[in-house]
């Protein structure tokens, strides 16, 4: 595992993503189930284009995206107060040194847990309180996550201000993560043989 010590958001963040996927488009790779994804290729050719321009394309921001990553670390602290844990923030963690792949998690606790949190609209907070389990939009980042950053857990937690928060600990699932490895390398691979044609 290498991290790389950024400011998420930062222009060395953006620079060290391009071109490279990460754990929170993996669900472009492969779906829930550990099927491949019908929209690989297309994710194939944006990592592409960001590969030999050397940035991240732009993507739309909704106010209720800007308004979730404000309250991000808000949401960070009462974590840490209830369950008595620092996290650590980090910019982006590359599997290896091959730096193929990455994943830019919310925190790393210790030496063996990561956090994710989320900022949703009211009415999907209140969805996961009464659900009680990993919303299904987000199983792939968290597995991907854990498998990226050589973790055995993964705290996932959901925060709207004004209501309880939602906190769940997620373990390795080693059968989807064999599947991800498996789509991963052979994505990396046909990406890198896209982008040797493109600089040919």
């Amino acid at each position: 595992m290498i991290i790389i010590d950024c400011i998420q958001g930062s222009d060395e963040w953006f620079s060290a993503r391009a071109g490279n996927p990460g754990a929170s488009n993996m669900n472009k790779i492969i779906t829930s189930t550990g099927q491949p994804s019908k929209q690989a290729k297309e994710y194939m050719y944006q990592l592409a284009g960001e590969y030999i321009v050397g940035k991240c394309e732009e993507t739309f921001k909704s106010i209720h995206m800007e308004t979730g990553i404000e309250r991000e670390a808000e949401a960070r602290a009462l974590f840490e107060l209830i369950q008595g844990v620092e996290v650590q923030q980090v910019g982006l963690v590359y599997k290896d040194a091959a730096k193929a792949f990455h994943a830019s998690p919310d925190g790393l606790i210790g030496d063996d847990q990561g956090y994710e949190v989320k900022c949703p609209m009211m009415k999907n907070h209140i969805k996961y309180l009464l659900d009680g389990k990993l919303p299904i939009d987000y199983f792939v980042q968290v597995q991907s996550s854990l498998y990226i950053c050589e973790r055995d857990t993964w705290w996932f937690m959901s925060y709207s201000p004004g209501l309880d928060p939602f906190i769940l600990r997620v373990e390795r699932d080693e059968k989807f993560i064999e599947k991800l490895r498996a789509e991963l390398d052979k994505f990396c691979l046909e990406l890198a043989v896209m982008i040797r044609r493109l600089k040919q």
